[in-house]
């Protein structure tokens, strides 16, 4: 049987207030298999970039920690290795497509250089040989003209270039786990379509595991094979994508499936009025508690879910969900 590539086991991670601590990740576990495309959904604030971040080991120093867990990259445990290991697998074994490339792109430095650079890092590259190598790059990520565009500064490129050079920069070293945050944000719909195509054309031809890391269930209907539903720093439900929209378990992935209107009218026959989540995710301060975090925001509450933490409930093919009243929904 195959071990997973990423295996994160317990995960609690913690965030500095003015008035204490607060679990921002509160006891997360989930395996990522070779090959594999893994989404985590949920509403901004839920965890999702966070927990990204603890793997990549660049959470905000002096301010978010790794409280307690493990995070067992290809056998190796993140959570207890040096910063100077942690420099050799970012960016070579495990890259990070961030969430908005105009920011994240030096503008001051041609894409070229900024892709030469990973490769003169990680690879030992010759400065000639990553140039040429970077121009190879923007060719495979369907860059009009590589070889003239490569000297080119981020801002001479349209938004969809600027996220097609995040993911030839990301891609640079074919590392083994290419986590995508938000990859389409503020593209159109013609661009966000074009960028997924790219993304599994990519994962099938160098077998790289993908996390994508979205709000959008739609997003996720179309690049993942399983999903991580987040809320308030846990995980609400888990399994495969076509199951849980199918039949969703948590009162809070059918609110997320009922947002998207072509997931609705896949799933029914007639038109469905789109309906909302009420109320919004808790404040950090309330994350932790030994309740529902849900509860205030669902129609299925009950006294037990707003006393104890819901127990994981299984029902088949890797589909888990926390919550009191699954077997019912």
């Amino acid at each position: 049987m195959t071990e997973p590539l990423l295996k994160v086991e317990n995960l609690r991670i913690e965030l500095k207030l003015r008035d204490g601590v607060a679990p921002v990740i509160d006891d997360l576990s989930f395996e990522l298999m070779p090959g594999e495309s893994l989404s985590f959904v949920g509403e901004s604030g839920c965890g999702k970039s966070m927990t990204a971040l603890a793997i990549m080991g660049l959470l905000p120093e002096g301010i978010g920690r790794i409280a307690s867990g493990k995070l067992i990259f290809d056998g190796e445990d993140l959570t207890t290795a040096s910063e100077a290991r942690l420099r050799q697998i970012r960016g070579n074994e495990i890259s990070m497509i961030f969430q908005e490339p105009m920011t994240s792109l030096n503008p001051v430095i041609t894409v070229g250089e900024q892709i030469a650079e990973v490769l003169r890092t990680h690879q030992g590259l010759s400065r000639k040989a990553a140039w040429d190598q970077a121009a190879e790059l923007l060719d495979a990520v369907r860059i009009p003209n590589p070889r003239s565009r490569v000297s080119d500064y981020p801002f001479q490129m349209s938004g969809g270039q600027r996220q097609r050079v995040m993911i030839a920069i990301a891609l640079a070293c074919k590392p083994k786990i290419l986590i995508a945050d938000e990859p389409t944000t503020a593209l159109d719909v013609t661009v966000q379509a074009q960028i997924f195509d790219l993304l599994r054309d990519l994962r099938a031809q160098t077998g790289t595991s993908i996390i994508m890391i979205t709000h959008d269930m739609g997003a996720v209907a179309e690049m993942a094979e399983r999903m991580i539903v987040m809320y308030a720093g846990r995980k609400a439900e888990i399994g495969p994508v076509d199951q849980i929209i199918d039949h969703a378990r948590h009162p809070y992935t059918q609110g997320l499936i009922s947002c998207v209107p072509h997931i609705m009218s896949d799933l029914t026959e007639t038109r469905e009025e789109l309906t909302e989540v009420p109320g919004i995710v808790p404040s950090l301060r309330e994350f932790g508690r030994d309740q529902c975090l849900f509860a205030s925001r669902c129609k299925y509450r009950s006294g037990e879910c707003l006393q104890h933490r819901p127990p994981a409930k299984g029902f088949g093919n890797g589909q888990i969900s926390d919550c009191w009243h699954a077997e019912a929904l």
